[in-house]
């Protein structure tokens, strides 16, 4: 695989999380249950770079599209929310999807992957709120956190499997 090529898939990924992520600000959750809850659809691209990818260029790819949605629609504050949530989650389902597929599914990484996303953002809300009390939100947030995990793990094993781009990274990566 040329440099240009991967470079090119890195750039579509984080070109694709963008847009996803900007989208996805801009629909109401339809939960009274979870103020403030989204469904976290753009992390269906960090999924896909976890696996199609190496560790440097998924890293690389994640770190891109946190500054670019914040860039694009974005404050401080949800740059730290989003940072926390999205850097826990990533180095949590890296470090278990090094247990290997005999072991842990791509469903069930990007499961834990939403349930860490929303550790990560409460931990940073605790430390805003100077108050541990905001954890307490934790419960109702992973429901909803790995239920869209799973569905986004679904997403992913099915791209992955049709998309022929994404099949050759995947061969070039494993």
């Amino acid at each position: 695989m040329t440099k240009n090529k991967r470079l090119i898939y890195i750039a579509l990924l984080v070109a694709q999380g963008v847009i996803i992520g900007l989208l996805e600000n801009m629909i109401p959750f339809p939960f009274a249950i979870a103020p403030g809850a989204k469904l976290g659809l753009a992390n269906l691209i960090t999924v896909i770079a976890l696996f199609t990818m190496p560790p440097k260029d998924s890293f690389t790819l994640v770190i891109m599209r946190l500054f670019l949605t914040t860039l694009l629609g974005g404050t401080i504050s949800t740059l730290m929310y989003s940072a926390a949530g999205a850097l826990l989650s990533y180095f949590g389902m890296l470090l278990v999807k090094s247990l290997g597929p005999k072991r842990i599914s791509t469903i069930g990484i990007s499961a834990l992957g939403g349930f860490l996303h929303n550790v990560g953002q409460l931990l940073v809300a605790s430390w805003i709120a100077r108050s541990w009390t905001v954890m307490l939100y934790l419960p109702v947030l992973s429901w909803i956190g790995i239920l869209a995990g799973i569905a986004i793990g679904i997403a992913a094993n099915y791209l992955m499997t049709h998309v022929k781009t994404m099949q050759e990274f995947k061969i070039n990566y494993d």
